[in-house]
């Protein structure tokens, strides 16, 4: 009985991981690193570095929804994380925050440094950006934007230094 106990214990666990793992997916990313100069993409970096991404931009829709600016720790730095925070603090002071959909991203590895601590990626990215006081959405846009993104690596990540939107449209423009 004990053992039926802790066998039904933990399939409720594995389905309930799962449900949240679903949940809280990373979004599509796709990642081109032909292109890099004056080196070229190691396979463990050309797999952990839009790994990474990902579970940055996972963070960081959080951070934007719900005003945690502590979110952003795990994967940015520098720049982008000041900015970031200054973003969710402004926000936060209006009343209002933003909510991403995100439709996935097409990096393309634009430099990659002889010793391997800074690339630079152009990001493509499908978007679908709301506005939100509280839970009525005040406004809901399907946006296509470029970024200009400065990775490095941290202990046991690649962290986002820098993220430069260059290009914002509706989609489908």
């Amino acid at each position: 009985m004990k053992r039926s106990l802790r066998l039904l214990a933990v399939i409720t666990v594995f389905f309930a991981a799962s449900r949240y793992s679903a949940a809280q997916s990373s979004p599509a990313v796709e990642f081109n690193a032909a292109n890099s100069a004056p080196r070229s993409v190691e396979d463990l970096t050309s797999q952990s570095v839009p790994r990474d991404y990902a579970f940055a931009w996972q963070n960081m829709e959080q951070a934007l929804e719900e005003n945690r600016p502590g979110l952003l720790d795990a994967y940015f730095t520098g720049f982008a994380k000041t900015s970031l925070q200054q973003s969710i603090k402004q926000q936060a002071q209006t009343g209002l925050h933003v909510r991403y959909t995100d439709h996935g991203h097409k990096l393309n590895v634009l430099f990659y440094s002889p010793n391997g601590d800074l690339m630079q990626i152009e990001d493509d990215a499908q978007l679908e950006m709301q506005v939100l006081d509280g839970s009525k959405v005040i406004q809901s846009q399907p946006l296509h934007v470029r970024y200009m993104v400065l990775m490095t690596p941290g202990a046991d990540r690649w962290m986002v230094r820098d993220l430069e939107s260059t290009v914002a449209s509706p989609s489908g423009e």
